[in-house]
């Protein structure tokens, strides 16, 4: 196997930071989902509209920017498997499986259900069904959510169990690394010639005009198409825009050409996102009832904007990145690890506080402070506990460390993604 010739094994500190940033910030995102307007698993009996256009400021980029660090992670996990070794393809496979599909099916079957739960809770409500918790709807529930028997349909349709919820990305990410591996099992070789080739086409402001012509044509192609389901086997605009800047992320993970890029850019690409945003937020709120039907040819532009939104904003966050967060330490240590842990967990924790929460009628700031507060300090507790169960601690996302790697506090692998 020939050694990598595109850059030094060293790590980004800078992605790590921003992988954990963005967990955290999906934290936030779902707390908001409580209180705007939007249909959610539960939701707030007093809902705040001039919070939507805070939600907008993230909603387009910030799964994107996920599948995209995501894919830099892969990379150097693959990087590693690689230096081992011929087999290095069916190594990373193999690690990939270990690590996704374990916490995948323990949610689904275990964390998850709590939300469908609750979801049922409050559709029986809105149907006017004065006791849910006692009612028929609910009878046996686990086992009418592990055997789709449910039979839990309103209006708006039936839900399908069991699911996997917020667990749809790492069941994607699975799916990604698979695929992956069946292709890096052909030979790493294609990897140093779509490094540079990626260079040249992505040179100067190539960076950030040609992957928005990208995210542009997808979604007035496949947008309007296939709406996002999370359903994975007919999900085609969301695996065209996911798979594509995981890939993306792997290509490039090891590119100081296009790390130094992103720095450039920084500055035009906020200023252009922050337009963007205004725009998109704009148009969302003029059209935000459930029966408003905008002209097509300002949805066409508005998929324009939106994809300009995407990566404009991916773009800053990958310069300011990569300008200032360069150094690891214990803390990073702590949280590269944890938040795949604080994913597993921080929904279920969130649905199932906020909907206890509401009937108290506390002010809304006290209410919303609380809610954070309890899923952060839940997803904290998930992680100590995790790292104290051995194998089992798996299933919550933390792979067991030898004791004579924890005790010289080593960096710890992309596999601990």
């Amino acid at each position: 196997m020939p050694a990598e010739p595109l850059a030094p094994p060293t790590r980004r500190h800078d992605l790590d930071w921003i992988r954990v940033g963005a967990f955290m910030l999906l934290i936030l995102y779902h707390v908001g989902m409580f209180y705007v307007p939007w249909d959610w698993h539960v939701n707030s009996p007093r809902p705040v509209e001039a919070l939507e256009p805070v939600m907008q400021l993230t909603s387009p980029w910030r799964l994107t920017l996920l599948f995209l660090v995501s894919g830099a992670a892969t990379r150097f996990l693959f990087d590693g498997f690689a230096r081992q070794g011929e087999g290095g393809a069916r190594r990373f496979a193999g690690s990939r499986l270990l690590r996704l599909a374990p916490p995948l099916l323990f949610a689904m079957f275990v964390i998850v259900p709590p939300q469908t739960y609750y979801e049922v809770v409050e559709a029986a409500r809105g149907l006017g069904v004065a006791d849910p918790a006692h009612s028929p709807w609910l009878t046996d529930f686990w086992v009418k959510y592990a055997t789709a028997s449910g039979g839990w349909c309103d209006a708006d349709g039936c839900l399908i169990t069991p699911t996997w919820n917020h667990m749809w990305f790492v069941a994607y990410l699975l799916a990604y690394s698979l695929i992956l591996a069946g292709l890096l099992a052909a030979g790493r070789r294609f990897l140093t010639p779509i490094q540079a080739g990626l260079e040249r086409v992505l040179k100067g402001w190539g960076l950030l005009v040609w992957p928005i012509v990208w995210l542009a044509l997808i979604r007035l192609a496949l947008a309007p198409i296939f709406p996002v389901t999370h359903a994975l086997v007919d999900d085609w605009y969301n695996h065209a825009l996911s798979f594509s800047v995981f890939l993306f992320g792997f290509a490039s993970a090891r590119s100081e050409a296009l790390k130094a890029g992103y720095e450039r850019l920084r500055r035009p690409a906020l200023i252009l996102a922050l337009v963007a945003w205004a725009g998109w937020a704009a148009y969302a709120w003029t059209w935000r009832a459930e029966d408003a039907v905008p002209p097509e040819a300002l949805q066409a532009a508005m998929r324009l904007v939106y994809a300009v939104d995407q990566w404009a904003f991916i773009v800053a966050v990958l310069g300011y990145g990569a300008r200032y967060l360069n150094r690891g330490g214990p803390v990073l240590r702590y949280l590269t690890v944890g938040v795949f842990p604080f994913y597993i967990m921080h929904q279920t924790i969130t649905v199932v506080t906020a909907h206890h929460l509401a009937p108290l009628g506390l002010p809304l700031l006290l209410e919303a402070g609380l809610l954070i507060a309890a899923t952060f300090l839940g997803c904290f507790a998930t992680y100590e506990a995790a790292r104290r169960l051995g194998w089992l601690g798996l299933l919550l996302g933390v792979r067991p460390q030898p004791r004579a790697r924890r005790a010289r506090r080593l960096e710890p692998l992309a596999a601990e993604r």
